[in-house]
């Protein structure tokens, strides 16, 4: 497996939203884990099969994004809205079916109970309820990907 291959496998996990992905080839072992603003990489290469008596392989870093100044003022102007969250594992979907228009898009305003989104759970299509009323300001996921429990949805303004 290349550099650039890693590379493109990390900024893949990262925009996906998972919080680990563990891969396994012949002989190769990739382990990466995304938390709030941080990508952790494990990359464990064997040279050779080497026997189960034998002393583990230590842990080569990959080079991992570090958290910049120019985050902190993105998060302090997001603190006035309120996050529309996953309560689910699944797939996102921002329209109820291909031919038909999007749930809500950025401009909208939503009210208590309004439907937003759904997510597909083991073959069951949930509708997703915003929590509060106001103004869609951002959507923070691709449609069609997938979404984990707690992953942040919407950025809504209630003023």
């Amino acid at each position: 497996m290349e550099l650039k291959d890693i590379q493109n496998l990390i900024k893949f996990v990262a925009r996906s939203g998972a919080n680990e992905v563990k891969l396994e080839m012949e002989d190769v072992k990739i382990t990466i884990k995304t938390g709030e603003g941080k990508t952790e990489t494990t990359i464990l290469q064997h040279a050779a099969p080497m026997p189960m008596a034998a002393a583990p392989v230590a842990p080569v870093p990959v080079a991992a994004p570090v958290a910049t100044d120019a985050a902190t003022p993105a998060k302090e102007e997001d603190s006035n809205y309120i996050t529309i969250t996953s309560p689910m594992i699944g797939t996102f979907y921002r329209k109820p079916s291909p031919d038909k228009p999007l749930f809500v898009e950025v401009g909208d305003t939503v009210q208590q109970d309004s439907v937003v989104c759904v997510i597909e759970a083991m073959k069951l299509f949930n509708e997703i309820e915003s929590e509060v009323s106001g103004k869609i300001v951002k959507v923070l996921v691709e449609d069609s990907t997938p979404v984990e429990f707690g992953q942040p949805l919407f950025l809504v303004d209630p003023s």
